[in-house]
């Protein structure tokens, strides 16, 4: 990402003032395992990437808040009074949701001129949204002083995206971009928002992403049903059990709970990916940190079949890629990552291997779906961060 280009372009789109350019930049996130447990209270292994989003910014001498990004065409300059209005679904409903959240915390926000960049795969379930929220956050806190801590700017830019972008995620995608350290995967505690930074060792393996390229409908509609599929079995729950969210109870407890889902089966299949996640991803931080990596792919696949059987969010594209890997020796574990619908898949491979693995890859995945996979390899990566810039370039 050449943050000396954007300046130049800033400049070009805005001009120069006496007022100083800053640079911020917001990482993606991978999570490595622990999917759709974040909002029912659940434990999640989420990683920040070196792909996200770059925003530069400046104060301007009036109320206008001037959006615009080098990735769409579209662009808005809007009036103070203009800023509770949400446009479709168009990416700058995302900025628009982290000012009404400062307004509604009493933080007064004038003028200013933005430009973003991303470089994260479109629609690829990397947290693209969370990256533009948590950067806007940023780099509002830091130009206007507000002395919000990262936490606080991950609640505040998950309440952008539940309340203004409709979106009832949890809290992982912007706590995994605002609080990633390097060469570390978190285990979050989406309830009481306990992080553990653990190091990812990976000795002769690394993490590869494939993305299915698929045409993601994701479905607001389909992310938010999935949401309120285990509300509903919460609320079952809860006349039997004192729980206040669903990852609390035990699988025991769960099934002995049947009963209660007589009439509601596709309730209970999501509470139960729900539980058995929660264990999965206890067990699969202790296999980590006692190097046990063959155990660790294990439940990696043993989740992804779970999205796929039990909460119904995997697809025909992101299936086939994990199959495809699951007699590959130098492939310890595979899984969809993100919301699925589409998105991408994260594969724990044989560093010596990789090349070959994306072709074995490649070939058959176009055959049989048309499409075209594309592969990132990563490394986990700090958070949110000011960059450095060069003094303001000129115009010519």
């Amino acid at each position: 990402m050449d943050i000396q280009a954007l300046q130049q372009r800033f400049i070009e789109r805005y001009g120069v003032t006496e007022e100083p350019v800053r640079a911020f930049f917001a990482p993606g996130r991978v999570n490595l395992i622990g999917d759709h447990i974040d909002y029912n209270g659940g434990q999640v292994f989420p990683c920040a990437i070196e792909h996200g989003t770059a925003m530069l910014i400046r104060r301007s001498n009036d109320e206008m808040v001037k959006l615009a990004s080098d990735n769409f065409d579209l662009m808005a300059n809007l009036r103070q009074e203009e800023l509770e209005t949400k446009y479709d679904d168009h990416w700058i409903n995302y900025p628009l949701g982290v000012l009404q959240q400062f307004h509604m915390a009493g933080i007064k926000i004038a003028g200013f001129e933005c430009l973003y960049f991303g470089n994260l795969p479109s629609a690829a379930g990397l947290s693209s949204s969370a990256a533009i929220e948590v950067v806007t956050a940023f780099a509002l806190n830091e130009l206007y002083e507000a002395n919000m801590d990262l936490p606080a700017i991950a609640v505040l830019c998950q309440k952008a995206e539940n309340q203004f972008v409709g979106v009832q995620c949890g809290i992982m995608d912007q706590y995994a971009v605002a609080m990633g350290e390097k060469g570390h995967a978190m285990l979050l505690d989406c309830q009481t928002l306990e992080c553990e930074q653990v190091p990812l060792s990976l000795q002769d393996y690394s993490f590869v992403l494939v993305n299915t390229n698929q045409r993601r409908e994701l479905s607001e509609s389909l992310y938010n049903e999935r949401v309120q599929q285990t509300m509903e079995a919460l609320r079952l729950l809860q006349g039997q059990h004192e729980i206040m969210q669903l990852a609390e109870l035990k699988v025991s407890q769960l099934e002995a709970c049947k009963h209660l889902f007589s009439a509601h089966p596709t309730e209970y299949k999501r509470a139960l990916h729900v539980v058995e996640e929660q264990n999965r991803v206890v067990q699969a931080v202790a296999e980590l940190k006692a190097s046990n990596l063959k155990e660790f792919g294990r439940l990696m696949y043993a989740s992804h079949d779970s999205l796929r059987d039990q909460y119904g969010v995997s697809s025909d594209p992101l299936n086939l890629l994990v199959d495809l890997t699951r007699d590959n020796p130098d492939v310890l574990g595979s899984r969809l990552t993100g919301a699925g619908f589409g998105g991408c898949t994260v594969n724990l491979v044989k560093k010596g291997a990789i090349d070959a693995f994306k072709k074995t890859i490649s070939e058959p995945y176009q055959s049989a779906t048309g499409l075209t996979a594309t592969f990132l390899d990563f490394v986990p990566c700090q958070g949110v961060r000011e960059l450095d810039l060069i003094a303001a370039p000129e115009v010519s």
